[in-house]
């Protein structure tokens, strides 16, 4: 990593040069850019997070802090290649006027002709869409459930702002739980009377779940708490009798299902990594999303 101080757009872009050159590849094979805006005190550990997920899609990787906007502007920077990097990566600190337009930093660092995700890892802008770093891109990450202050109301205020490219890895850490639950009634094709969603208060993957299962069976579902970790069950009432996918540990689940014998199903709790990389697949609509946080802005409205 080399370190730019009071540096500018073009002295990192051409460190990125001289950095391909020195690796021997001046093509690094990178499908997109992702910037990752984060404080200070979290800078390092969200950094690793978008280096395990760069594994899986080569990225130029932009780390952004954005200082307290006072004093003169200043930009610093570390640049790099290798070290476990699939691509290029800088982390690029901001301070003074220029934290009102990070944009202007950022946009002449982007790889041409390829996609943008930015991911906010802990606190994000209420509307991701009309950030300046989240205007360039195509996909907006933010993670309701790693907030300093009221993760619920943190949710609501990002599905009231829902706009087309976002979305929430508390959306994302559903997946596992939407697919075994798609499955079962898949399998068990019964009317469903009612439900409930078990998990920890101040869990914002427990409040989506319960609107999806609302919004897509129709029927009133009871939120419960338990001490986690997580979400740690879910159970579906049917005349027949309950299907149930319980996880007191947040490693493996039982099934259960009317006239068939309780099996296990693991279901892990994914690393943020994994769920970045979940997100980086797909950087269209995700119309799922879209309809619950409708269904969920409505019926907190």
């Amino acid at each position: 990593m080399i370190a730019l101080r009071d540096t500018d757009s073009a002295a990192i872009a051409a460190e990125f040069r001289r950095s391909r050159t020195r690796a021997g590849s001046p093509a690094m094979g990178m499908v997109l850019t992702m910037v990752i805006v984060a404080d200070e005190d979290d800078a390092d550990a969200a950094m690793e997070m978008g280096r395990e997920a760069s594994h899986e899609h080569p990225a130029r990787v932009l780390g952004v802090i954005l200082g307290d906007g006072r004093g003169a502007s200043q930009v610093d920077a570390q640049v790099g290649t290798g070290s476990g990097w699939t691509g290029e990566t800088a982390l690029i600190k901001l301070s003074g006027e220029v934290v009102k337009h990070p944009d202007s930093v950022v946009l002449p660092l982007l790889l041409p002709d390829s996609p943008v995700a930015v991911w906010w890892p802990t606190d994000p802008p209420l509307d991701p869409a009309a950030d300046p770093l989240g205007a360039l891109a195509q996909r907006r990450i933010t993670d309701s459930a790693n907030v300093s202050r009221n993760h619920a109301a943190v949710l609501r205020n990002q599905c009231k702002a829902y706009t087309r490219g976002n979305t929430d890895l508390a959306w994302t850490r559903l997946t596992p739980w939407r697919a075994l639950l798609a499955a079962a009634l898949d399998q068990h094709p019964l009317k469903v009377t009612g439900g409930s969603v078990t998990a920890e208060r101040a869990n914002p993957s427990a409040d989506l779940l319960v609107a999806w299962l609302h919004s897509r069976l129709g029927v009133a579902i009871e939120r419960k708490n338990s001490k986690g970790p997580g979400v740690t069950a879910v159970e579906l009432t049917t005349k027949e009798g309950p299907i149930r996918i319980d996880r007191p540990d947040g490693r493996l689940a039982t099934y259960s299902s009317p006239g068939h014998p309780d099996r296990p199903i693991a279901l892990r709790r994914r690393d943020v990594h994994e769920l970045l990389a979940e997100e980086l697949r797909r950087l269209d609509k995700d119309d799922v999303y879209a309809s619950v946080a409708r269904a969920l802005t409505r019926s907190h409205a």
